[in-house]
């Protein structure tokens, strides 16, 4: 297993920054850009943070998070731990972390929101998820302010946790996704990088390298909302079996939701896909921690109290393939 490093030690790190991959430029009048007068705007483009460790000992990894959320998922937990950022980074692995498409630092087209003459209907939807109906759909407990006897989210954190939501405009995407031209982008230019996706940003890997495989060392979602297990052709199946997929799914997912089918679904689904990945010939694994005698995980084991314990297992993973 991969060591816990204290978050005491020193930081070590080659470099730090940030960028953009991605982006179209569109034009747009005055009353469109609401500042001054018109022109091109850029729209569609992704921010991506790093840390780059002293010594690389492993490949790049990319994290992207997943509904209503931001980069942020990674980073510090609400109760103020060690997040993955730091903690992958601390293992040897170059570290990006992106704001998903129209999602917080990467921006959104303003344009929509602001012509006088559109109808509401025809606007976007922007989404946020409430703090009691995250407290059920990320499964910290059966009902809103009820935690699970063994939940292991830090649940005296929970109000650090709804300061995390953001508006999301990812229901107003076209079928090709804008992220998905973004994430192609930055696999090329990392090269032989492990693009690791959460929840609603957990199918993002799989998509991304069907668009184009190249760069694309392995593949990894967390928790994504089923798997689309009979949607995908044959010759998609046979491309994506060329990528090693690692899947993690936490505990209690047959906790019933407020709406759409619950957690126990997703994980059937994504258990008939991993059938087909291997059928084609393909190497594909499934973990779900409570088969191994780890309980109380809920939707977000990045932030979770055992994270680095989580953490660890997908980096022997990795290590293995």
């Amino acid at each position: 297993m991969s060591d816990g490093t204290s978050s005491q030690s020193p930081l070590i790190l080659d470099a730090l920054g940030s960028f953009f991959v991605g982006g179209t430029s569109v034009a747009r009048e005055a009353a469109e850009a609401g500042l001054y007068g018109g022109g091109s705007l850029t729209v569609d483009q992704m921010y991506v943070q790093f840390m780059i460790p002293r010594s690389p000992s492993r490949p790049p990894i990319v994290m992207i998070h997943g509904s209503t959320l931001s980069g942020k998922t990674f980073e510090t937990t609400p109760d103020g731990r060690m997040g993955w950022y730091e903690y992958f980074t601390r293992n040897g692995f170059p570290t990006y972390v992106v704001d998903q498409v129209g999602r917080a630092r990467s921006g959104f087209d303003n344009g929509p929101f602001n012509r006088p003459d559109a109808a509401v209907g025809l606007q976007p939807v922007l989404r946020r998820v409430a703090t009691e109906v995250a407290w059920v759909r990320f499964r910290f407990g059966p009902s809103a302010g009820v935690a699970f006897d063994d939940t292991v989210f830090p649940i005296e954190a929970v109000q650090e946790f709804a300061k995390q939501s953001v508006p999301d405009l990812s229901q107003s995407f076209p079928p090709d996704d804008p992220n998905y031209a973004a994430l192609s982008e930055l696999a090329i230019n990392l090269k032989d990088v492990v693009l690791m996706g959460h929840s609603q940003g957990g199918r993002y890997p799989f998509e991304t390298a069907l668009r184009n495989p190249k760069g694309i060392r392995a593949l990894i979602a967390i928790e994504p909302p089923g798997c689309r297990s009979g949607e995908y052709t044959d010759q998609d199946v046979a491309k994506l079996a060329k990528v090693p997929i690692l899947f993690v799914f936490g505990d209690h997912l047959e906790t019933p939701q407020f709406y759409g089918p619950n957690w126990l679904t997703f994980y059937e689904d994504c258990e008939a896909f991993i059938a087909r990945i291997r059928k084609a010939g393909g190497k594909a694994k499934m973990i779900r921690l409570s088969d191994l005698g780890i309980s109380g995980n809920s939707h977000l084991p990045m932030q979770d109290k055992n994270n680095l314990q989580v953490a660890a297992l997908i980096i022997d993973w990795i290590d293995s393939i």
